[in-house]
């Protein structure tokens, strides 16, 4: 008989939950601003992210869950320390940061970003440094053009492509491996549905 278990502590809607590799940890995000880790087993609240100002839509956790990514309306995406909370770096961008997703090896995250002012929806490759001293800004790729909203991005088997879906009821693969974004694959068949 399956036992639920109720882990109460957002106070707005969830958008996005992610286990770690080792299924012991669980992310939860939600619109009241706060990441949240919870113990899987039993639903025990670990710890909460603080410093994001606007709902976070996703996020993603390193191999090791050493290290966790979000991405938030407040057009940021963060870099934390998954064990002590601790905020390691914030990457700007000019719109809601809608998704985020590491690479294999946890040196590369994929974030798309919302059309917002005037801006177009994106997806950026950011290297992710291991010595956070090292950390920038810079976009490695930036992938544009699309119309409508980018809902999620995700890297390809090992990380040679980046597959973006979105509201245009399209799938794009593109290659990853380029400096000028390159797109292979066209899945349009949703469209009409």
């Amino acid at each position: 008989k399956m036992r639920p278990i109720l882990m109460k502590g957002h106070e707005r809607p969830l958008t996005f939950l992610k286990y770690n590799r080792d299924g012991d940890l669980l992310f939860s995000c939600a619109k009241d601003h706060t990441p949240t880790v919870w113990y899987a087993d039993n639903g025990d609240r670990l710890g909460t992210y603080r410093g994001h100002n606007g709902a976070v839509w996703s996020c993603d956790v390193s191999r090791h869950s050493t290290r966790l990514i979000t991405g938030s309306a407040d057009q940021t995406a963060k870099l934390w320390d998954v064990k002590t909370g601790k905020e390691l770096f914030t990457f700007r961008f000019d719109a809601p940061a809608r998704s985020v997703d590491l690479a294999i090896g946890d040196h590369l995250a994929v974030i798309t970003t919302d059309s917002f002012m005037g801006n177009m929806p994106t997806a950026q490759v950011k290297r992710i440094a291991e010595d956070l001293q090292e950390q920038t800004e810079e976009s490695a790729l930036v992938i544009s053009g699309i119309t409508g909203r980018i809902n999620r991005a995700v890297w390809g088997p090992g990380n040679r492509t980046i597959i973006t879906a979105g509201e245009d009821a399209t799938i794009r693969i593109w290659d990853s491996e380029v400096s000028t974004p390159s797109l292979r694959v066209v899945l349009s068949s949703h469209a009409g549905d």
